[in-house]
Order: C-alpha cells, then sequence, then structure tokens
C-alpha cells in the first residue's frame, strides 16, 4: 500500500484532497498518520501487508484497549500497541457487584475519558470506571430494529442502563425510553450521552434501584444484567398482554422464567437467542418474553 505521511493532527483536514484513497483506513503510528495514495499520485513510502494478528484477544473503547481475564504478559501488551496505537491498555479482571463497577488496571500507557463510536451513536465513558459491553453489539441492533415504526412510540423501559448503550438506539429507533441506572458514575455519563446524541426529548433517566424506580406500563422492558430474573417479579408489576420483556441471563432453565411470569397472573410465549459465549459450557443468553 503507498502511502504520505502527514502529521496525526492535520488527519481530519486532508480528507477532500485528490490524492487520498479513501477505500483503505490510515495507518497511525506515535505522532504520524500514514495516509494511503490512489494510483498515479505521489507517495512517500510504501507498506506491505503485516502479517494476521495472533496475539491475545482485546477490544477497543475510543482509544482504549481492554482486555479481560489473566492479567496480559508485557509481549501480549506489546502485540496490542503495536498493532492498533492505543493510548492506553488496560486489565479489566472483574466487575463488582450489582453496580458492574470493573475492577482495572492501567497495563500501559494511560486511561480516562474517551469518545467510542457505535451504530452511528457516539458515547463518552472513562473504561476503567465504568462498563461498556462490545460483545452484545448485535443484541443491541437487534432490540433497536424491533422498535415499532409508526404510530404511537413505545414505551419502554431500561432497568439497567449502563452510560446508555441499548437505551440510545432504541430512542434513535422511535422510542420513548425511561431508563433507571444504580450507579452514579454511569448515569452521570447516561445523562451527558443522551444530551451528546440529540435524544432528551425522548429518553427520561431516574439514579437509583429500578425497582423503585419502574412508573406505569410499558410495551418493552430491558433487562440487561445476570441477575435480572431476581427482578422479574417487579418488571412484571408493569406489563400487559403485548408487551415484551428481554430479560438476560447465563443459562437460566426457561422452566423458571416461565413459572415467574405465571406466578405474576400471566402467560407468555418465550424465544431464548444466545448473545455469545461467556465461558466454557455457559453462554450468555437473552429470553425474549411476549406478554399473553
Amino acid at each position: 500500500m503507498r502511502v504520505r505521511g502527514v502529521p496525526k493532527e492535520k488527519l481530519s483536514g486532508i480528507s477532500g484532497e485528490d490524492w487520498v484513497d479513501r477505500t483503505r483506513r490510515p495507518y497511525v503510528v506515535g505522532d504520524t498518520a500514514w495516509v494511503p495514495v490512489i494510483f498515479g499520485k505521489p507517495f512517500d513510502r510504501e507498506l506491505f501487508a503485516q502479517p494476521a494478528y495472533t496475539g491475545r484477544g482485546f477490544y477497543l473503547i475510543g482509544d482504549i484497549a481492554v482486555v479481560h481475564g489473566t492479567r496480559p504478559t508485557d509481549e501480549d501488551i506489546l502485540r496490542i500497541v503495536r498493532l492498533k496505537n492505543p493510548r492506553g491498555v488496560i486489565w479489566r479482571e472483574a466487575l463488582d457487584d450489582i453496580t458492574r463497577t470493573p475492577r482495572t488496571e492501567v497495563v500501559w500507557g494511560e486511561c480516562g475519558e474517551t469518545r467510542h463510536r457505535e451504530s452511528g451513536y457516539t458515547y463518552i465513558l472513562d473504561p476503567s470506571k465504568v462498563m461498556f459491553s462490545q460483545g452484545n453489539r448485535s443484541e443491541k441492533s437487534r432490540i433497536a430494529q424491533q422498535i415499532r415504526k409508526g404510530g404511537r412510540p413505545e414505551r419502554v423501559a431500561d432497568m439497567f442502563a449502563g452510560i446508555g448503550y441499548f437505551t440510545i438506539p432504541m430512542a434513535g429507533a422511535g422510542a420513548v425510553v425511561h431508563v433507571m441506572e444504580i450507579n452514579p458514575v454511569a448515569c452521570g455519563y447516561l445523562q451527558r450521552n443522551v444530551a451528546l446524541n440529540h435524544l432528551l426529548n425522548r429518553i427520561t433517566v431516574s439514579q437509583g434501584d429500578c425497582r423503585d424506580l419502574l412508573d406505569g406500563i410499558y410495551d418493552r422492558i430491558v433487562m440487561g444484567h445476570f441477575d435480572a430474573i431476581d427482578m422479574l417479579p417487579s418488571a412484571l408489576l408493569h406489563v400487559r398482554p403485548g408487551s415484551i420483556l428481554h430479560l438476560h441471563a447465563i443459562e437460566i432453565p426457561i422452566d423458571r422464567v416461565q413459572a415467574t411470569v405465571e406466578g405474576a397472573g400471566f402467560s407468555c410465549g418465550i424465544q431464548v437467542h444466545k448473545v455469545k459465549k461467556y465461558r466454557p459450557h455457559a453462554w450468555h443468553v437473552v429470553h425474549d418474553i411476549t406478554i399473553l
């Protein structure tokens, strides 16, 4: 690939130049962005394809690389830095209690607030302080695509909203969303992200325990927490025939879900969707519960 080197801070200003190959992404090393050049235009050097990455699994949140599982080795970190040139690399060891506060360590560079783009929306967060799951991207899109188009807007509850990764796509799809978050740090980012994505007229934010904040009847309730089955009786006080609940879990028996719904005086239909492998022999799943 033929490239020209430009200072990284000038990258946004050269996108309209006639020599830029807009079908390829620039490659940033340090303070220099190596920008692909279309055939026939002058170039500074030729870059050859890098071998396939075979290192430790990670994902990027904005310009921060996040590693799960065991602590990464120096070699793991070096490979990630060479591949993506992040501002920092953090190791997320675990999530603490119901607030889903991450237990993290900055293992290279620095961490702090970053802007993350996903599916056309922008999120501000500090991944060392709040959770953001990259692995749920297809599930976020799936739920947003189910929002009713036309007619009366759906009234939706997001009981464990975090920084808004389910909320904002649903509101963008036309829903009116009541969002609840118990973690005050995540709730602060949630409020900023609602404003940042120009959705203040569609989203109402409440901070506290979702069981105390549910209000009225909802067309749809998103329960994106692995302990959500324990909150299902509270959610069922706010549904009617036709309401849909999306209950996240680590492979709980469908009979338990069915019994809880029937115990609240409803019948239901349940479909189970796999989101991602959580650990060996265990899946993160979503139970789509339609109240009949």
